[in-house]
């Protein structure tokens, strides 16, 4: 399993992004966390704004088409976009994510 990240300013592009992605069934599931506050370097200035973080859990067949429909809906110029390895996944959620996705289970 992965888990992946992105944020947004407003929660109507979140929550567009987040229904997609699970419409698609490209994640499994998706939350939303927020508003968070961001501080980073933009442009060469410091910048702080507060944004919506979503978290995105998805099965490694769907990892790739969710990164393209992330960036491809996402209204930043540069989105956010990490995606790591899940190390750990507990049996029953594993097995829930396996039965709810279109990606065949490992």
């Amino acid at each position: 399993m992965f888990v992946a990240w992105t944020t947004v300013a407003e929660r109507a592009d979140a929550d567009r992004i987040a229904t997609g992605a699970v419409a698609r069934n490209l994640a499994v599931c998706v939350q939303i966390d927020g508003p968070v506050t961001s501080h980073y370097r933009w442009q060469g200035k410091d910048e702080k704004s507060d944004e919506y973080r979503l978290t995105f859990k998805c099965l490694p067949g769907s990892l790739l088409p969710l990164e393209e429909y992330v960036l491809g809906a996402h209204p930043y110029d540069t989105p956010q976009w990490i995606a790591v390895r899940a190390e750990r996944v507990g049996e029953k959620y594993l097995s829930w994510a396996e039965a709810n996705s279109s990606t065949p289970p490992l």
